[in-house]
């Protein structure tokens, strides 16, 4: 979320690399430029840092830039179960240092969300049909309001791959599991950005938004910068999760960076 989230990013994956305790990143990128969608050059700088895939959920167009920009990176991706003719791709296929697939597949939910995108569970099949036969590592990026809507998902696809991850309410979730065909599940992964906030935002611009009822324009806010998100360590041969950690770490506000 905004600048202080793209530090904690930053920061963390810098920790990740040093203590080798990572092989592939996957990162949900769409409140990255300002708290709306993400710009070429920031995906460019998340790249640049370690990231293997991005992947966004409804503000995916936010940056009209990326209309034109996804369509040639494989690995931005926006909802898979986005109506047909979207621009770019929700399934990418990655190969990894020591020969194995990474595959990710970004899924958008529709309760309280986007009626008009088609069902998730359906997607999510016709995507698995076609995947590669040896991807056997595949990370869903269920990017939903309901958490019933992503423990639904997480439970249909459980066996099938490797992670369901939340994202959208900012929200971490104390629910990390294993689920007994091997799937790592987590509701909401929540959010990198400042915590000392509304989801990410200035709060005192959110409560009056709530008190006056009012439009207003609420910028992300910088100061402690947080990192949340989800660890697992998978097999690559039979794609099955073995463990699963949720990560929060928090960094002091850096002088003489961008705030949003």
């Amino acid at each position: 979320m905004g600048a202080a989230g793209r530090r904690a990013l930053r920061l963390a994956l810098q920790e990740f690399r040093t203590a080798g305790e990572v092989d592939a990143v996957v990162v949900n990128g769409e409140n990255a430029a300002g708290g709306m969608g993400i710009t070429a050059a920031i995906f460019t700088e998340f790249r640049a840092q370690g990231v293997d895939v991005v992947t966004a959920g409804n503000h995916v167009w936010d940056q009209r830039e990326i209309l034109q920009f996804i369509d040639t990176e494989p690995r931005l991706l926006r909802p898979y179960n986005a109506p047909p003719g979207t621009p770019g791709a929700g399934w990418v296929s990655v190969p990894m240092p020591g020969g194995w697939q990474l595959g990710v597949l970004n899924l958008m939910g529709r309760l309280f969300m986007h009626p008009t995108y088609d069902c998730p569970f359906r997607a999510a099949d016709l995507a698995l049909a076609a995947r590669p036969a040896d991807c056997r590592v595949v990370v869903v990026d269920a990017h939903a309001e309901a958490s019933s809507e992503k423990y639904a998902l997480a439970w249909y696809l459980d066996g099938r791959v490797s992670m369901v991850v939340g994202s959208h309410t900012h929200v971490p979730t104390a629910d990390e599991r294993v689920l007994p065909g091997g799937t790592a599940f987590q509701a909401d992964a929540g959010m990198c950005g400042c915590y000392d906030s509304v989801i990410g935002v200035d709060r005192h611009a959110a409560i009056r938004r709530f008190i006056h009822a009012l439009p207003g324009h609420a910028a992300p806010v910088d100061g402690v910068a947080t990192f949340c998100g989800l660890l697992a360590e998978v097999d690559p041969d039979s794609g099955r999760a073995l463990r699963v950690e949720r990560v929060r770490r928090d960094y002091p506000p850096e002088t003489g960076e961008a705030t949003t």
